[in-house]
C-alpha cells in the first residue's frame, strides 16, 4: 500500500513569477503581448463614453457617428489584443 502524496494548496491566483506567457518559449517570440487587465480597462473606458456625450444630437445622426467611432477604436482594442494570440 502506498502512502498518498500530499497536495500543495491551492495556488494563488493571477500568474505565478517565472511562468512564461503562452508562446514566449518560441523562437523570435520577443513581441509584446496583450496584457488582458489593461485591455478590458481600454474597452471599458471606450464604451463609458457611449453614454456620456450629446444626446440632443440623435436627430442629425452626428451621435450615431460618435457612437460608430468609439465602437470601431473598442474593436480595434480587441483585435489587436487578438492578433498577439494569434501569433503563437
Amino acid at each position: 500500500m502506498t502512502t498518498p502524496t500530499p497536495r500543495p494548496p491551492f495556488p494563488a491566483p493571477g500568474p505565478r513569477p517565472g511562468v512564461p506567457m503562452p508562446g514566449q518559449h518560441l523562437p523570435g517570440a520577443n513581441q509584446e503581448f496583450a496584457d488582458p487587465d489593461r485591455v478590458r480597462t481600454e474597452v471599458a473606458a471606450l464604451l463609458s463614453e457611449l453614454s456620456a456625450g450629446a444626446r440632443d444630437s440623435v436627430s442629425d445622426g452626428t451621435d450615431l457617428v460618435r457612437r460608430a467611432r468609439i465602437l470601431e477604436q473598442a474593436h480595434d482594442v480587441l483585435v489587436q489584443a487578438l492578433a498577439t494570440v494569434d501569433k503563437i
